[in-house]
C-alpha cells in the first residue's frame, strides 16, 4: 500500500495520486469482478431507463455495463484516478450510453436523477461525510435518489475502506434526504454478508 495513506485526501492532488497508484499497481482489492448483486437487483426494478445516472468513484463500473445492457441510456462514470478512467475508455469504447469523467466528486457539476453508491463513500475520509451528503443532494434533481451500499461495520484502520453504522449514516444524510430504505442487505456477496446496508434515499424539497 502506498505510504501516507492516512493523509491521502489532504488535497485533491494527493487523492488523485493515491488512487491512481492503487490502479497502476493493481491494488484493487475492492474489485469484485462483477456487478454487485444488490445493485443489479435494484436497477432491474428501476423503471426510468432514460434517467440521468451518476456512479461516483466508479472503478471498473460493472454496474454500468449491466445497466447499459438493459437499456439505460444516460450513465456518467466518475473517477478521480486517470488510470481507472483510461481502462474504462477501453472497456466502454462501444457503449454510447456511458459518459466518462476523470474528476474529483466534490468538484463535479451536473444534475442527475439517480446516484449509485458502491465502495465510494467508504473510500473518502470520515471527516468529509457530511460534505458528501450535501454534495450528493446538490447533484440530484427534485426527488432524486441516492441508492446503493454502505458498510455496516468498523474496520478499525487509518486507511480505506472506512466503515460506520446506521446511526452515524442517519445523522449525516437526514438533513438532506428522506430515508426510504436503510437496512441490512440480504443479498450481499458472500465475503460481505452481514456487513452491508442497502440505502435508498430521496432528496428533500
Amino acid at each position: 500500500m502506498p505510504k501516507n495513506t492516512a493523509n491521502m485526501n489532504a488535497t485533491n492532488n494527493d487523492a488523485r495520486n493515491y488512487w491512481n497508484l492503487r490502479w497502476q499497481n493493481a491494488q484493487t482489492g475492492w474489485d469484485m469482478g462483477q456487478a454487485s448483486p444488490p445493485l443489479t437487483a435494484y436497477v432491474q426494478q428501476y423503471k426510468n431507463k432514460n434517467a440521468k445516472v451518476l456512479i461516483p468513484g466508479c472503478g471498473s463500473a460493472y454496474e454500468a455495463q449491466f445497466m447499459a445492457q438493459r437499456g439505460f441510456t444516460d450513465i456518467t462514470l466518475l473517477d478521480i484516478a486517470p488510470a481507472a478512467v483510461d481502462k474504462l475508455r477501453t472497456d466502454f469504447r462501444n457503449i454510447s450510453a456511458v459518459n466518462l469523467v476523470c474528476e474529483d466528486f466534490f468538484e463535479h457539476k451536473g444534475r442527475y436523477d439517480l446516484i449509485l453508491e458502491q465502495t465510494f463513500f467508504c473510500a473518502i475520509p470520515v471527516s468529509r461525510r457530511a460534505e458528501y451528503a450535501q454534495k450528493a443532494a446538490s447533484l440530484l434533481g427534485t426527488r432524486g435518489r441516492l441508492s446503493g451500499l454502505l458498510f455496516n461495520r468498523d474496520f478499525g484502520q487509518p486507511h480505506p475502506p472506512f466503515g460506520g453504522s446506521l446511526q452515524e449514516y442517519r445523522r449525516w444524510f437526514e438533513p438532506y434526504f428522506e430515508i426510504k430504505t436503510m437496512e441490512e442487505c440480504y443479498n450481499s456477496i458472500a465475503p460481505r454478508a452481514g456487513s452491508e446496508l442497502f440505502i435508498e434515499l430521496i432528496k428533500k424539497g
